[in-house]
Order: C-alpha cells, then structure tokens, then sequence
C-alpha cells in the first residue's frame, strides 16, 4: 500500500486570511480523460478536514485540483466581475514517489493565484 498522501491550502492573499469554503474537486489524468476521483471544501484553516488524497489511494500519476475561485470570492465581498477574471483554477501536476507527502497550496487574490510543491 502506497505511504503517500496529498494536501492542500487555500490562503487569501487580499484579505490575509485562510479561504475558507472554497470548494475543490481532484482528478486523475490518463490517456483515457480525466476521472473524478474526491471532492471537499476548506474549513475555517483554509485546510481540507483531511487528505484530499489519502495513504491507500494514492499512486504516481498526474492530476489536476480544481478550485472554485469565483464562488469564494463572490461569497467574500471582492469586487465584481462579468465575467469575473478567475472563476475556476484548475492546477495540474504530478505525483513520482508514492511514499511521499504532496502538498499544493493555493495563494489567491481576485486576479491572480500561485502554487507551489509546500510541505
């Protein structure tokens, strides 16, 4: 059984708080397409209540977290936009050691966002 296990975080840059209630939907990636494979939504931390991908069902192989940017910031007030600039953040990267932890945080503002491999 794979001993790796993948996280995230979602921090607004613009208000200097974690994201909470971001809703965030994981898929893994083949030739074939992409398959849902988890959902969840921050907490009060910015966190999931959990891995996002937990020890047992992670494996090497790329995926993609998609972010629901434009529902938060909606819910939190930030300027308006039709259409807004970020809606959805869709993050694709890979997973080689399936003994490791992965973590890929999101810094969001309502006009741009980055990412990074954290620990």
């Amino acid at each position: 059984m794979a001993k790796g296990y993948l996280t995230t975080h979602v921090l607004d840059t613009a208000r200097g708080l974690p994201a909470d209630g971001v809703a965030i939907t994981l898929f893994r990636l083949s030739a074939d397409g992409r398959e849902k494979i988890a959902e969840a939504v921050t907490n009060a931390d910015g966190r999931t209540d959990s891995p996002i991908l937990p020890k047992g069902k992670f494996a090497v192989g790329t995926y993609e977290l998609v972010f629901d940017a434009g529902g938060y910031l909606d819910r939190t007030g930030a300027p308006p936009d039709a259409p807004r600039f970020l809606s959805e953040i869709p993050i694709r990267f890979g997973i080689s050691d399936a003994g490791a932890h992965y973590h890929v945080p999101l810094l969001l503002s309502p006009f741009g966002y980055a990412t990074y491999r954290g620990s």
